[in-house]
């Protein structure tokens, strides 16, 4: 399988720091999630049912109602590619790497584009995927753009996928999930990152009910568990928690990217929920500061780190410390870290 963040224990046992003492800024996870109830115990004893409230909750926030509750965007990207017939498909790089491996799997024929080049490949391809905004780079495509190009693809029986994982602290001018669905238009989204609720593994598919129908059928039943639905529709009903959060992210997104670039590692990228460094020394400023308990996202192509959030301010304290450090500082001279 492919790799992600948030492999504490890993990071734990190589780096010989015990797990308690890290700081984990290697997702794109919000650090602050929304504070979940005790859940009650008839959720945990009975199956999850399609008529609860999870689905009216979801189309009051995504302002659809053609959508489908699937087990985290995970399970839609794995499983969208078996519902087409061979096709060429345009994938970013670099992007989120499980939408090339999806259909890579599934036996399609890759086509492996960059950010500026989409509109001149876009006649080559049957379905175009795009994170908006993109995962690492923070790459934020207008709405009009997209429609633009799902047009093309429509009238050609093409598919425009768009991920929308790490849209929600952003203007909803910017989403496609409130607009009317379309053929061929397929929008995911997940409440893991902006409501940080990864663990119950609960995202949406936005389309048109009869592709949504085949996505149902091939995923089966219960794809969501009882207590994932109960906070999930909770969570996306909380509009004062939603308000707050997307303000509070914003202000910590500009916070990081200013405490970057003070300590020499200006963003190349990024967003609310991250920032991204394509550096020729990441991967020693990945190594040096997770010798000091603080992981981040590394990516070898291109050589590159993202940062995440810290959760409170003793976080933010540690990460601009460890980024002053002389192991640190020597990186941004060309000079390779002194290992002690």
């Amino acid at each position: 399988m492919l790799e992600h963040g948030g492999r504490l224990q890993r990071a734990a046992s190589e780096y010989g720091i015990p797990l308690a003492e890290w700081l984990d800024l290697s997702t794109g996870i919000n650090p602050n999630g929304w504070p979940v109830p005790p859940v009650p115990a008839e959720v945990w004893q009975r199956l999850p049912e399609d008529d609860d409230e999870l689905l009216p909750a979801a189309r009051r926030y995504y302002q659809n109602s053609s959508l489908l509750a699937v087990a985290g965007s995970q399970a839609a990207i794995q499983t969208l590619p078996w519902l087409r017939p061979i096709s060429r498909v345009g994938v970013l790089h670099p992007a989120y790497a499980e939408h090339a491996e999806g259909w890579r799997r599934a036996g399609h024929r890759m086509v492996v584009i960059t950010e500026n080049d989409i509109d001149a490949r876009l006649d080559d391809l049957d379905v175009l995927i795009l994170i908006n905004p993109n995962n690492p780079t923070g790459r934020l495509w207008p709405r009009q753009q997209l429609l633009d190009w799902h047009e093309r693809l429509r009238q050609r029986g093409g598919w425009l996928i768009v991920d929308e994982a790490f849209i929600d602290a952003m203007p909803t001018e910017y989403s496609l999930s409130p607009l009317p669905v379309r053929p061929g238009l397929i929008v995911l989204r997940s409440v893991g990152k902006f409501f940080g609720l990864a663990g119950i593994r609960c995202g949406f598919v936005i389309a048109e009910q009869g592709l949504l129908s085949e996505l149902q059928e091939k995923l089966g039943p219960w794809p969501i568990s009882h207590p994932g639905r109960y906070v999930a529709a909770r969570a996306l009903a909380d509009t004062a928690w939603q308000q707050t959060a997307a303000a509070s992210l914003k202000q910590q997104g500009q916070r990081l990217q200013r405490l970057l670039a003070a300590s020499g590692w200006p963003p190349t990228g990024g967003c609310e929920l991250f920032q991204w460094i394509k550096h020729e020394s990441a991967q020693e400023l990945h190594q040096s500061l997770a010798r000091q308990g603080i992981l981040t996202r590394f990516f070898a192509d291109p050589c590159s780190v993202r940062f995440g959030l810290p959760a409170d301010e003793a976080g933010w304290q540690r990460l601009e410390q460890a980024l002053a450090q002389p192991e640190v500082r020597r990186l941004l001279a060309g000079y390779p870290a002194i290992v002690q």
